[in-house]
Order: C-alpha cells, then structure tokens, then sequence
C-alpha cells in the first residue's frame, strides 16, 4: 500500500472514530474539519521516512482513542434490529403432481 492509500485510510478511519465519539452529527462536523486540517498541513512532506513516521504516530492515536462501543448502524450484522421482522417462510406442502 503506497503512503497516500495509507494516508487515505488512516483519514476515513480517523472520521469514522470521531463519529463514533460525537454525541450529534453538527459536534461531529467540527471534528471533522480539525481533523481535515491536521491532514492538509502535513499534505507536502516529501520525505517518505517522515511520512511513515507520520502515519505510525496516526495509528498509534486512532488505537489509544478507539471507543470502546463503536456505532453500528441498526440494521447492520451485530445492530439491534438486524434480522428483525423476517418474512415467513412459505411452509404450505408442494403441490400435487398430475400423471
């Protein structure tokens, strides 16, 4: 993975932790753009040892703030309504064959 996929993963995981921690979607956006902004300033480093260097320290922040209780969408595998109101299963017999 080049270091600009690294950087853009480490940005989308970075967004979803902050959503995971902001108690309204309008606190959330002001995280959002600090979050932006930290970004857009180390945009033109160079050297790709201070950009690894960069995105080890971003890993290492994104585990000491990971939530303890990630959101998950409700109807989303582990949601509280996943699979709730299933339709029924058709159970009438098959029907007869004619000879």
């Amino acid at each position: 993975m080049s270091n600009r996929q690294a950087a853009l993963s480490l940005y989308r995981r970075s967004l979803k932790l902050a959503l995971d921690w902001a108690v309204h979607r309008s606190l959330w956006r002001g995280q959002a753009l600090y979050i932006r902004s930290l970004f857009e300033a180390n945009r033109n480093i160079a050297d790709t040892r201070k950009q690894r260097d960069l995105l080890r320290e971003t890993e290492k922040l994104l585990e000491t703030w990971k939530h303890p209780d990630p959101y998950c969408p409700p109807t989303a595998p582990g949601g509280s309504k996943y699979e709730r109101n299933l339709a029924v299963h058709n159970t009438d017999p098959p029907p007869r064959l004619k000879f």
